[in-house]
């Protein structure tokens, strides 16, 4: 129901899982810390879990961060809106795993010899240079800022589903999250995110089996979207149109260069027990790639369902309270808004951990002992948690999506700081900054003359490519850090001691 009358069932559907949830959050302090309570009086304990999550428990918690609310909301909203195009984001998550595989088992390395807790610290390590650690973390922490607010949409629209009104729900449900990570630090959410994994397959395996069968089959589906396409005209329909081949295929490759330089991906990564626990998850993790593909089809069953919706992102709980039972549309609802939770907190961590580390400890207090940074990463991350509230409570959702769009671009600048030095060390710390600081404005100068669309048209001659500006940016980027590199020369620096394990 979303007319604004509670559906009672499902609401006590969602809050008995939300209470559940919450339980394990609190009780998560306690889980594999060894019965050591100083441990957790340290960022290696509060931060990362102790550096000690073998392949089940980082399998879940890289899934569950990166698998986010607002991407079970956001993925159907997209295909329901322009079709096929928004199916970008499967390939995406096919080729961001061989990324991984390659590139993070050595980026753990660095960070575990050294102690390192934030990519900002590993490009220190490596360089050496405050102006490129500073320009790295700055990055991570507003490119991660929306995100946790796109958290909050997707939750916003799951309460609204169950016909709460007002903004009292979507705060307390945010000071619940605030309180047991700030007391449970990384283990909260990799515990929950068992929970949340396990409500999500079952939802969207019920959802694609049972769905189809209430409309009708998989080709009536198919068949109502396409007429649905078709009288819509333009660019949407259930194939991609030739113009839409290259920005599609660079949105999918952008998207995947830049979804591990976040820091709530990497916290997940330097929280793993090895580099072998690294190259596993990145063996297991495409199973989520499936489940991806089966939630945007309910875009397209959205279309079937002959449902009315105010706002695409309404499509997913408006499908589930037309088709379900209120305890099931209940469930889902729970599940989608957990989904928020896991990653929010990680999301929050990693901002903490870089603020801790990369600006605190670096220019306010170098002296700061091991507790001392675990003490102000807390406090930061109930700041990061009230200031996505606020964002989302005072400011236009599309402002959110807007920042989320530009954050993409902006983490992807980072890309070369972060990698390149793991495997050769010609660059210097000079070309990587300035690579990084006119990919960053190029980038957002381009997103903004476009009225913040992810991708830009370039006309040669008599032909026109649209390409991912994201993209577009860090070939530029790159490509500075080569000239000015060249300039600069300079002596390589020391053996890449990071490359090694």
């Amino acid at each position: 129901m979303m007319d604004g009358h509670v559906n009672w069932t499902a609401l006590a559907v969602f809050v008995f899982f939300f209470l559940l949830v919450t339980v394990m959050g609190f009780w998560a302090s306690r889980w594999q810390s060894g019965g050591a309570s100083s441990k957790g009086a340290h960022l290696d304990e509060w931060g990362l879990g102790g550096r000690n999550f073998g392949t089940w428990i980082t399998w879940f918690l890289v899934g569950g961060d990166f698998y986010t609310a607002y991407t079970v909301i956001a993925v159907p909203a997209l295909v329901y809106a322009v079709g096929a195009y928004g199916f970008f984001a499967l390939p995406y998550t096919i080729l961001v795993y061989p990324i991984v595989f390659v590139i993070m088992p050595k980026l753990w390395h660095a960070a575990h010899k050294a102690g390192h807790v934030t990519a900002a610290d590993v490009v220190y390590g490596r360089y050496g240079s405050r102006a490129l650690e500073l320009a790295i973390a700055v990055t991570g922490v507003v490119a991660t800022m929306p995100y946790i607010a796109l958290q909050l949409v997707g939750m916003e629209v799951v309460i609204k589903a169950l016909g709460l009104t007002g903004e009292l729900p979507l705060a307390a449900a945010f000071v619940i999250l605030a309180l047991y990570t700030y007391s449970a630090g990384l283990r909260a959410p990799a515990l929950i995110a068992f929970v949340k994994d396990l409500m999500i397959y079952i939802v969207v395996l019920v959802a694609v089996v049972l769905v189809p069968m209430k409309l009708g089959g998989y080709a009536s589906v198919f068949h109502a979207a396409g007429d649905a396409f078709a009288a819509k005209g333009g660019a949407t329909g259930l194939t991609l149109k030739p113009a839409q081949y290259l920005p599609y295929a660079s949105l999918a490759l952008g998207s995947a260069l830049a979804a591990f330089m976040y820091p709530h991906t990497l916290t997940g990564i330097f929280a793993a027990r090895s580099a072998n626990t690294i190259r596993k998850n990145a063996v297991f993790l495409p199973a989520y790639t499936v489940l991806l593909g089966l939630i945007a089809l309910l875009g397209y069953m959205a279309y079937a369902a002959k449902l009315t919706v105010k706002s695409n992102n309404d499509v997913v709980p408006a499908l589930f309270n037309a088709l379900f039972p209120s305890w099931f549309a209940g469930f889902a609802f729970a599940a989608i808004a957990i989904g928020a939770l896991v990653p929010a907190a990680v999301m929050s961590i990693g901002a903490a951990n870089l603020f801790t580390r990369n600006f605190w400890k670096a220019y306010v207090k170098p002296d700061v002992t091991p507790a001392g940074e675990a003490k102000v990463a807390k406090i930061v991350s109930l700041v990061v948690k009230l200031g996505a509230l606020v964002f989302i409570l005072f400011l236009p959702t599309q402002f959110a999506l807007d920042l989320q769009l530009l954050g993409g671009l902006w983490i992807l600048q980072t890309f070369p700081s972060v990698v390149f030095g793991l495997f050769f060390g010609w660059f210097r710390a000079p070309a990587l900054l300035a690579g990084w600081a006119v990919g960053l404005v190029g980038g957002s100068w381009l997103a903004f003359s476009d009225g913040i669309k992810p991708v830009h048209t370039f006309v040669i001659g008599d032909g026109s490519y649209t390409l991912y500006t994201g993209l577009t940016a860090l070939v530029l980027n790159i490509v500075v850090a080569v000239l000015v590199q060249l300039v600069v020369k300079g002596g390589p620096l020391r053996e890449p001691v990071l490359a090694r394990k």
